[in-house]
């Protein structure tokens, strides 16, 4: 197995992860295996203070979980740490682990993908070429990490409503706008800009570090028992006929490809929905 997760540390108190798993850095489970070694060395480790994750391919961040493997082996998979699911397990220790998580966003950020990014502590973007979203509805399925509760919390019910009901794309200057990411970065300027952060916060005391975050999470972040309800109901709307019908068709159509419904997916789900209501088709 090819490692997906490049480590370095350009400093003490700094690590960088870099994603690689082409052709677009879909998550399946080696993505989640890797994600959660890499959180134990965070938890345990005593000199790291701030993890930036950033992405090998300009065009992916996190494109979205992999949609082809099947659904009862993802169900499947032993329990993490936390008693959850091993996604699940992924997204709530990150967010409590006792160092700073930045995700430096280039390219797409969808489903899974937008789940992991809200589950770091910070989220800087490419103005230009960030995409984030919440693709699953728009096929049929509920998001399975619970990112209604976090888009709810950043940017209030009417956006989360907006953003996941409506399973569109949103570049990286409107999720700034919305909350949904820290700040927009001109792209020319992100890596210098994460960079010059992560280095200030380095250079702070990691004690002092980890209890301010502490503090802010207790008043922030929510229970852990929101999360497998959320997961059941994916689960559940996958297995349906009219969501498997609907993503054998995007499959066919180019996902999970370097294709245009890959690149512009908010646009081609809605498509395909239009072209269903056009034939009088409709979900079972």
């Amino acid at each position: 197995m090819q490692n997906q997760i490049e480590v370095s540390s350009p400093i003490p108190g700094i690590w960088r992860a870099k994603f690689s798993n082409p052709p677009i850095n879909l998550i399946d489970l080696d993505t989640i295996s890797e994600l959660s070694h890499l959180i134990a060395k965070l938890e345990s480790d005593s000199d790291v203070k701030v993890i930036i994750f950033e992405s090998g391919d300009p065009d992916f961040f996190l494109a979205h979980y992999d949609v082809l493997i099947d659904k009862a082996r993802t169900a499947d998979m032993g329990r993490g740490p936390t008693g959850m699911h091993p996604w699940l397990d992924v997204l709530v220790r990150l967010a409590r682990a006792p160092v700073v998580s930045v995700a430096s966003i280039r390219g797409r950020a969808r489903g899974a993908g937008s789940e992991f990014v809200l589950a770091c502590d910070i989220r800087f973007a490419s103005a230009e070429k960030a995409i984030l979203g919440q693709f699953e509805v728009g096929v049929g399925a509920v998001p399975g990490g619970n990112p209604m509760v976090k888009l709810a919390a950043l940017m209030g019910r009417g956006r989360a409503i907006e953003v996941v009901l409506g399973a569109d794309d949103f570049p990286g200057a409107l999720a700034d706008r919305y909350g949904y990411v820290n700040r927009a970065v001109p792209d020319a300027e992100l890596d210098a800009f994460v960079d010059r952060f992560a280095r200030r916060i380095a250079s702070f005391d990691k004690e002092a570090l980890v209890e301010a975050k502490r503090l802010i999470d207790a008043a922030s972040l929510p229970e852990d028992a929101v999360f497998p309800p959320a997961l059941d109901q994916f689960f559940i709307s996958a297995m349906r006929p009219g969501t498997k019908a609907t993503i054998a068709r995007l499959v066919e159509a180019g996902l999970q490809r370097r294709s245009d419904v890959e690149l512009n997916l908010g646009q081609q789900v809605a498509l395909d929905a239009q072209r269903r209501a056009s034939n009088g088709g409709s979900r079972s």
